[in-house]
């Protein structure tokens, strides 16, 4: 058995948290202090020392973990991971390596421990966001003006000495995570691109998360390593040949970027999350508090409406496989046991049609969400039907208008088979 099957496989969605300093002037996550990133377009770019003072003074509110995390749980959300340390140091719990953090800047502050509490109380799985580079820290060494355009793969090498400090900091850091907060289900990390596979170690680094937290999930941004990959701000047409999850954002940005208005409507979120569960993976979708932890309200009106569609289409999601193959529905199909849901992403226009399934086992079609069974016909070919061959058919249903969601229907097949079976044509 995976890792990923006890819990993350079913999980389906889950909540990313982008926290830190930036979100008090309304910046990016850390890109704005190496000028910025393309795949970033609304980031700014601050200088070094202009962006580090920010975080002087940040007084962040240990009650904001919970509203996260009411929200995520009142979405459907099955798992939350946080940015307890993002590229610019900045750590979120007060550590004892390094100085850069709650432990100098807001003593007495520790979020990580607050986030954990409130996934506690919430039944939803904890996740840390880890970055592999600090681009604060001395023997990284700490990104400098003068260092300047960043160039991917061509950071600025420490010398020996500073690497094996450097070295003994993460791994200081990474064991407090995962000893101190009790059991934790997942560490993601990001950042790697920035130095080898060998320099960062990362069979010691795995070898060391395993030991401190045996039943933890890695992701796969630990070279080498890791349970699932993470395809970003993307679909894959094709699912991965790994378990995997999508982490995608509301706007443009991963944090608190007061000049970006770019959202995504809420309909087209819902959608993205039925296509990723549809191919079999998993929707981490991000939201960037701002300085004093409240929800933006664009970002709390997308969470809302997740909260109404999973309250009543949540069972199409959660606990699901990946269900028929693209040519047989015109949407995401998932399935769960014997029962098919097929997702309906755009309102029909004529009867719909759910191709390639065994339809002689097909007791019932319904609407998610809504009493009472709906009319279905059968077809199959003509000579199968004079035969009696157990084979595929197609399925045709007309969906009354006053069944629609307005956002995205679910039908419901309940089959005595698996429903993505496809019996053999032979005679009975």
């Amino acid at each position: 058995m995976r890792r990923t099957e006890h819990w993350f496989e079913p999980a389906r969605f889950g909540l990313f948290v982008h926290w830190g300093p930036w979100a008090r002037a309304g910046w990016e996550a850390s890109w704005p202090l190496v000028g910025g990133v393309v795949t970033l377009p609304l980031g700014q770019d601050i200088p070094a020392a202009t962006y580090h003072a920010n975080a002087a003074g940040w007084q962040p509110d240990p009650a904001a973990p919970e509203a996260w995390v009411a929200a995520a749980a009142a979405a459907g959300m099955r798992y939350a991971v946080l940015t307890t340390r993002h590229h610019d140091g900045y750590a979120l719990w007060p550590s004892r390596h390094g100085d850069h953090g709650v432990a100098k800047g807001a003593p007495g502050v520790d979020i990580v421990a607050a986030f954990v509490a409130a996934c506690r109380r919430h039944g939803l799985k904890i996740g840390f966001y880890y970055s592999l580079p600090d681009w604060h820290h001395p023997d990284y060494p700490a990104f400098t003006d003068a260092m300047r355009p960043y160039v991917f793969g061509g950071y600025q090498a420490a010398t020996p000495e500073q690497w094996a400090r450097y070295q003994a900091y993460v791994r200081g850091q990474i064991t407090e995570l995962l000893s101190d907060y009790g059991p934790i289900d997942m560490i993601w990390f990001d950042g790697a691109w920035e130095r080898s596979a060998e320099l960062w170690d990362t069979v010691g680094l795995e070898r060391l998360i395993r030991q401190l937290q045996p039943d933890i999930l890695i992701n796969d941004r630990l070279p080498g390593q890791g349970d699932f990959a993470t395809p970003e701000q993307f679909v894959p047409p094709e699912p991965p040949a790994t378990p995997w999850e999508t982490c995608l954002t509301m706007n443009m940005s991963w944090g608190f970027n007061a000049g970006d208005d770019r959202y995504k409507s809420p309909a087209a979120l819902v959608h993205t999350l039925c296509e990723v569960a549809g191919r079999g993976g998993n929707l981490l979708l991000n939201i960037g508090p701002d300085g004093a932890g409240r929800i933006p309200a664009p970002q709390a009106e997308r969470m809302a409406e997740f909260a109404r569609w999973m309250g009543r289409h949540g069972e199409a999601i959660i606990g699901t496989k990946a269900g028929l193959k693209p040519w047989q529905f015109p949407g995401p199909t998932t399935c769960k046991g014997n029962t098919l849901y097929c997702h309906l992403l755009m309102q029909p226009v004529a009867p719909v049609s759910v191709r390639g399934v065994p339809v002689q086992h097909l007791k019932q079609v319904s609407v998610l969400g809504h009493d009472g069974p709906l009319p279905f016909e059968t077809r199959i070919p003509v000579l199968d039907e004079l035969m009696h061959v157990d084979g595929p058919g197609e399925v045709v249903i007309d969906v009354p208008e006053a069944l629609r969601d307005p956002v995205a229907t679910v039908l419901v097949l309940e089959f005595d088979c698996d429903p993505a079976r496809i019996a053999p044509a032979t005679e009975s």
